[in-house]
């Protein structure tokens, strides 16, 4: 009898820890929040470059970076982060405020991801058991990506790495270790539901090495087995797709980059579109509830918004979120062209606000940056945006000073209600919004300079506005965040 449990618990431990789907990899915690700086096409100008600073919690189609979980009281999250203010290393990073104590712990140093770029940048999820699941993007085809999942529900602690297959076109399961732009759902009861991107060459009319940005669909009741790909759309030379959720619902958001002869046509990114999933993927809808064939392949289709387009704009989606009617609003900025400064403004941020009859379209404000961004928040008939609408000490540079912006008429005004930050030295940017937002922790974001490589810090600020930076250096495992007080 001795022998057989001996023997048991000996298959047992084969089965748990040698099982060909996870795989366990020690982390480390680091000393602080720092973020990651990043920039992108220098214009040899005053400018600097197309687009810069403290991008950890980049870019608008990566979501979410955080999600409050009730059953424990606490907020998770993760950023691009660094492992000293001198590095450009990325590392993906892993942290928790518990909204009962105030504390923050130390960040959990996931992994190294091997570059600078801040299209690496992780998402998080939490599944039904409370299990923490951590997807590492990649930006095109050149590095892999990963999967993680924490060991032990609501613990950041300790992961495993998750040796995720998927279908092909033929039927055949292979891993899956490639994904951009992802945007990760989970319904309990039905599993985890991605939007992202697959990079397609030898597709477009200019440029046999250039790629199509496909945005997809992909679906997995386990994080483990992921079904094939469903493409979204595939118009000229491909897309760039945000979305959101309500109930069983997602909608995803997104423009289209024309054929371009030369340069690439995602900087001209134009339209406004978007369709809806009720069933994790399986049929799609249009706004007012049409079935859509999918892929969309031509530009005038059922799913169009706005076209902007004729008008010559581009767009650039930041959010998608419902009214409580579960009826969609996008939240996104148009300009005249990709490069930054006062030439191609002005920078509009619309909604786009489907009524149950029609899109309407309303201005919200204006700033000075194409990535700009901001989230945006339904609170029954109160609407609220944060933004980095303000220049900030980088004028005309990516992000800025962050402004609470507010409608009580749906999106047909708005007016600012708070100035949230006012930093003399760094460019706010990307605040982002936690999955079942919890009071205490609203948004989340990161600084930078917008000019020049530069240190970058980790903010959240609560429902009113009150701003908290996660310190940079920690002595313990758990620390309060530090205040800090408008100037």
């Amino acid at each position: 009898m001795k022998q057989k449990i001996i023997l048991s618990w000996i298959g047992w431990l084969i089965v748990t820890v040698f099982a060909p789907e996870t795989r366990s990899q020690n982390v480390i915690k680091a000393d602080g929040y720092r973020g990651v700086w990043y920039f992108i096409g220098p214009t040899k100008n005053e400018y600097a470059y197309k687009y810069s600073g403290g991008l950890g919690t980049y870019p608008a189609n990566h979501y979410p970076f955080s999600v409050y979980s009730p059953a424990v009281n606490k907020t998770f999250f993760c950023y691009g982060g660094v492992t000293d203010s001198t590095s450009r290393e990325l590392c993906h990073m892993v942290g928790v405020f518990d909204h009962k104590t105030g504390l923050v712990s130390k960040p959990t140093l996931l992994l190294n991801k091997q570059t600078n770029d801040a299209h690496d940048n992780p998402v998080i999820q939490l599944d039904a058991q409370g299990y923490v699941w951590i997807f590492s993007t990649s930006h095109g085809t050149e590095r892999p990506s990963f999967i993680h999942r924490s060991r032990q529900p609501y613990n950041i602690d300790a992961f495993e790495k998750i040796e995720a297959t998927r279908l092909d076109e033929k039927g055949q399961r292979i891993p899956f270790d490639n994904f951009s732009y992802l945007q990760v759902y989970y319904q309990n009861g039905r599993g985890f539901l991605g939007l992202m991107t697959h990079y397609d060459r030898g597709v477009l009319v200019y440029g046999t090495n250039k790629p199509r940005r496909t945005t997809s669909a992909i679906t997995s009741p386990d994080g483990i087995s992921w079904s094939a790909w469903q493409d979204i759309g595939t118009i000229e030379e491909g897309h760039y797709q945000s979305s959101g959720q309500w109930r069983d619902k997602v909608g995803s958001a997104f423009n289209y980059h024309p054929n371009t002869k030369v340069g690439a046509g995602l900087d001209y990114r134009t339209n406004l579109y978007y369709v809806e999933t009720r069933d994790v993927g399986q049929t799609w809808q249009t706004a007012d509830g049409k079935p859509v064939q999918l892929p969309l392949t031509e530009i005038t289709n059922p799913a169009l918004v706005k076209d902007y387009k004729s008008l010559g704009l581009n767009v650039y989606i930041s959010d998608v979120n419902y009214d409580p009617s579960g009826r969609p609003i996008i939240l996104y900025v148009t300009s005249k062209g990709p490069e930054p400064g006062p030439t191609n403004g002005p920078y509009e941020w619309n909604v786009a606000h489907w009524t149950g009859i029609a899109w309407q379209i309303w201005p919200v404000t204006q700033s000075d940056h194409n990535y700009d961004m901001g989230s945006l928040y339904v609170e029954g008939n109160r609407w609220r945006i944060i933004g980095s609408v303000g220049a900030g000490p980088q004028p005309y540079g990516t992000g800025g000073d962050l402004v609470l912006l507010e409608s009580r008429n749906r999106g047909k005004s708005w007016k600012t209600v708070k100035n949230i930050t006012r930093n003399p030295a760094r460019n706010q940017s990307y605040p982002r919004r936690p999955v079942a937002v919890h009071p205490d922790f609203y948004a989340f974001w990161a600084d930078g300079n917008a000019r020049q490589p530069s240190a970058s810090y980790l903010y959240f600020c609560n429902q009113k506005g009150q701003v908290f930076q996660l310190p940079a250096k920690m002595q313990s495992d758990f620390e309060k965040p530090i205040p800090v007080p408008m100037p």
